[in-house]
């Protein structure tokens, strides 16, 4: 940090002697909802009757904003609305920590000390650095900037390289601010998904039953698809919705309360996969939008397009 971003070593003292291991962080990684929980519980945190009239209201509240996002980056107006929704409560949740303790406890405790995993540590050690950064390009003390137990912050609770990535002073006052600002928070978040390869107008995901058997190893790998859903009707999948043989899709198995459910997940399902890349994410971050837009599209007469 010294020799490479030219800090002062009395600079990086100062921030890393404040910061506090957090016992509370290394319990929470311990236990994140995506894999403790199967998916109709999972679901039932996220899509919930005041989860969706929220979002009509962050919509109705942030209309133009969205409609200026939506028309500048391409992305689905609910989709954006959903992940606000699903990572903070539209603003309400977008924790308390100091993010220079979570990427601290994680980087040089959790992930070094409890549960061993160089690559995690290289990675909480790489957002500190980033954490650093963005903090002197914004002119912030990063020990003010709070955050996730994971260091994530703001409405769309980016990780400190996404902001530096991806982050957008959306209305021009000088200061990419997610945390306080929902005009920020939406540019930054469908300036996020453009950056990973939204493509507009494009469906999400469908719903499919099964004929026979599949392969059960082929399911929820969150990676770009390369099979195509006549591979998949090949393999004993009988998609819902009828799309060319020749899309690409990724098979989905989630554990409903009674049984199984099947989907095939499209390129836009990947793509919020690049937000947080587990499965039960992904759809919870799909099925809200669909309720958020049916409730809007119901009581406030803003429909999509027709196709």
């Amino acid at each position: 940090m010294t020799s490479e971003h030219n800090f002062s070593e009395e600079q990086l003292t100062g921030w890393l002697s404040v910061a506090e291991r957090q016992e509370s962080i290394i319990k929470a990684m311990s236990r994140p909802a995506e894999k403790a929980k199967p998916w109709h519980e999972y679901r039932r945190i996220f899509v919930t009757d005041k989860r969706i009239e929220r979002g009509r209201e962050f919509w109705l509240e942030n209309q133009d904003t969205l409609i200026k996002a939506s028309s500048e980056f391409g992305v689905d107006p609910a989709i954006i609305v959903s992940i606000i929704g699903v990572e903070t409560n539209y603003g309400r949740n977008v924790g308390s920590y100091k993010v220079i303790d979570a990427l601290t406890t994680l980087a040089f405790d959790y992930y070094t000390n409890i549960e061993k995993r160089e690559s995690r540590r290289k990675f909480f050690t790489i957002q500190l650095e980033h954490l650093l950064l963005l903090a002197r390009e914004q002119n912030k003390d990063p020990i003010t900037l709070k955050g996730s137990y994971a260091g994530a912050m703001g409405w769309g609770q980016f990780m400190p390289n996404s902001y530096r990535n991806y982050a957008v002073d959306y209305d021009n006052d000088e200061f990419a601010d997610i945390w306080d600002n929902p005009t920020d928070a939406i540019g930054s978040v469908a300036n996020y998904f453009i950056k990973h390869g939204w493509k507009t107008g494009q469906p999400v995901a469908t719903k499919a039953y099964i004929e026979g058997s599949i392969d059960s190893s082929a399911v929820n790998k969150m990676k770009r698809p390369k099979q195509t859903i006549g591979y998949f009707i090949k393999e004993g999948y009988r998609p819902l919705d009828k799309y060319s043989k020749d899309t690409l899709a990724l098979p989905i198995r989630l554990e409903a309360k009674y049984g199984d459910e099947y989907w095939l997940g499209l390129h836009n399902f990947y793509v919020i996969g690049r937000y947080n890349p587990r499965t039960k994410y992904a759809m919870a971050v799909f099925q809200l939008s669909q309720q958020i837009q049916a409730s809007i599209c119901e009581k406030n007469n803003i429909c999509p397009p027709k196709a």
